[in-house]
C-alpha cells in the first residue's frame, strides 16, 4: 500500500512539469502571436500609411478586447475548467492572428486585433488556475516563473524568426505561418493533458494544507463567487491595482521597443532583432529567478507575505534606471538598461500572479485573474493613448520611461496599505 502511495506521488510530481511545460510553450504562442505587429509595424507603416496615433489606436483595440477576454475568461474558465477554455481560448486567438493577413487597412487591423485580444485574455486566467491546481504553494511562483518565461522567449523568438520570413514570403505570409503554430500546441494539449481535481493536490504531494486550501476544503460545494462578490474584497483591489499600474508598462516594451529603435537608435528591420533577442533574453532569467526568488525564501521558513513582498520590492527597485535610458549615447548601455527593466517586471509579474493564488481559493483563482488582468488592458488601453499623443507631439520617448521606471513602487506601495499581512479572503459559500 505504501509503494502505492509512493507511486502516486510520483506520478503526480513528474507530471505537474509535464502540465507547466505546455502552459509555458503556450505563453510562447500567446507572445508571438502578440508581437509580431510591432516588430513588422515599420513595413505595414509604410504599405498602409498609418500616423503614430493610428498605430497607437490599433494597439488600443487589442488592449480593449484583451480586457474583455481576461475577464470573460476568467469565469469560463472557473466554469468549463482548465482544459476546455484554455483550448477555446487558443483557437480563437491563433485564427484570429491568421485573419492578419487578409486585412490591410487601419480599420481592418484594429478588427483582428480585438479578436485576438478576446483569445488571448484567455491564456493568463487559465494558465494561473491551471498552476494553482496542480503545484503546491512552496512551487507556485516558481512554476509561474517558468510559464510565464514562455513570453520572453516568445519574445526573442520573434524578432529572430519573424523579419526574416517577412522579407522571404512578405508580411501576410508571417502572420499564418506564426497564427498556425496554435494549432499545433491545440492537438498536444488535448492529446496529452488531463484536467485535475485541485482537492487531491496536498495528498498527492504531501502538503499541508494552508488557509486558502482549508477555505477551498470547507466550501468544497460552493459555487465560484461572482464579480460583485470579489470586488468588494480588499485582496482584489490590490491584485487589480498591481496590474493596472504595471501591465501597461510591459505592453509599452512590447509594442513599442522595435519602433524606438527605429526612430530613436535608426536602426532597420534587419538590424532590429539581435537587440530585441537580447532585451528579451534578459527577462527570460528575470521571470524564473524572481520565481524561484520568493519559492526560495518560503522554503528558508519565510512567511508567504515576506518573501512574496520581498521578491517584487527587489524588482520594482530593479525597474528604476530606465528613467534614464534615453541619456545612454551606446546602443548596448541602452539595450542592457531597457532588458534590466523588461527582466525586473517579469520577476515582478511572476509574484504579482502568484499573490492571486495567495489570497483567494481556487474556486475564485480564474475570476480574480481576469479582474486584474482587465485592470492591466484598461491601463494599457490608456497607456497607448498618452504614448501615441507624446510621440506625435514630441518625438521624444524620455517621459514615457519616467513613467515606467516609477510605476512598479508606486504599485508596490498602494498593495502593501491594502494587505500589509496578505490575509486571505474569506469568501461566502
Amino acid at each position: 500500500m505504501q509503494s502505492a502511495v509512493v507511486g502516486v506521488v510520483r506520478a503526480a510530481s513528474r507530471y505537474r512539469w509535464t502540465v507547466c511545460a505546455l502552459l509555458f510553450f503556450a505563453t510562447v504562442i500567446n507572445y508571438m502571436d502578440r508581437q509580431i505587429l510591432g516588430l513588422l509595424a515599420p513595413v505595414l507603416q509604410h504599405d498602409i500609411g498609418w500616423s503614430q496615433v493610428q498605430y497607437g489606436r490599433i494597439v488600443i483595440a487589442f488592449s480593449a478586447f484583451y480586457a474583455i477576454g481576461l475577464l470573460g475568461f476568467g469565469r469560463i474558465v472557473d466554469w468549463l475548467g482548465t482544459r476546455v477554455s484554455y483550448a477555446l481560448a487558443m483557437l480563437i486567438w491563433s485564427v484570429a492572428a491568421m485573419l492578419h493577413a487578409m486585412v490591410g487597412s487601419v480599420a481592418g487591423f484594429a478588427v483582428v486585433r480585438a479578436l485576438l485580444g478576446i483569445g488571448e485574455g484567455g491564456n493568463f486566467p487559465a494558465a494561473i488556475k491551471t498552476t494553482a491546481e496542480w503545484f503546491p504553494r512552496r512551487e507556485r511562483a516558481l512554476a509561474t516563473g517558468i510559464f510565464n518565461s514562455g513570453a520572453n522567449i516568445g519574445a526573442v523568438f520573434a524578432p529572430a524568426i519573424i523579419p526574416p520570413i517577412a522579407l522571404a514570403f512578405g508580411w501576410r505570409a508571417a502572420f499564418v505561418i506564426i497564427g498556425a503554430i496554435g494549432i499545433v500546441w491545440l492537438a498536444v494539449w488535448f492529446a496529452i493533458y488531463r484536467s485535475r481535481d485541485p482537492r487531491s493536490l496536498d495528498d498527492d504531494l504531501g502538503e499541508a494544507q494552508d488557509e486558502v486550501e482549508a477555505l477551498d476544503a470547507a466550501n468544497v460545494n460552493a459555487r465560484a463567487p461572482g464579480w460583485g462578490v470579489l470586488i468588494r474584497k480588499r485582496q482584489t483591489w490590490a491584485f487589480l491595482i498591481g496590474k493596472f499600474l504595471t501591465d501597461p508598462v510591459w505592453w509599452f516594451y512590447l509594442f513599442w521597443l522595435p519602433k524606438w529603435l527605429n526612430e530613436s537608435r535608426g536602426m532597420d528591420m534587419q538590424h532590429i532583432g539581435l537587440p530585441l533577442v537580447c532585451i528579451y533574453a534578459m527577462t527570460t532569467v528575470g521571470s524564473i529567478g524572481g520565481g524561484w526568488l520568493s519559492s526560495a525564501l518560503l522554503r528558508a521558513g519565510w512567511s508567504v507575505n515576506a518573501a512574496r513582498k520581498t521578491a517584487m520590492f527587489i524588482c520594482a527597485c530593479l525597474v528604476l534606471p530606465i528613467a534614464f535610458v534615453s541619456y545612454a549615447d551606446n546602443l548596448w548601455v541602452a539595450v542592457a538598461i531597457v532588458g534590466l527593466a523588461a527582466a525586473a517586471h517579469q520577476g515582478w509579474s511572476a509574484n504579482l500572479f502568484t499573490t492571486a493564488s495567495d489570497l483567494f481559493p481556487k474556486r475564485a483563482l480564474g475570476a480574480v485573474v481576469g479582474i486584474g488582468g482587465m485592470a492591466g488592458s484598461i491601463g494599457g488601453v490608456l497607456f497607448s493613448e498618452v504614448i501615441g499623443q507624446v510621440l506625435q507631439r514630441t518625438g521624444h520617448y524620455w517621459v514615457l520611461f519616467a513613467i515606467g521606471a516609477l510605476a512598479y513602487l508606486l504599485a508596490f506601495a498602494i498593495m502593501h496599505v491594502l494587505t500589509p499581512r496578505m490575509t486571505p479572503a474569506k469568501l461566502d459559500a
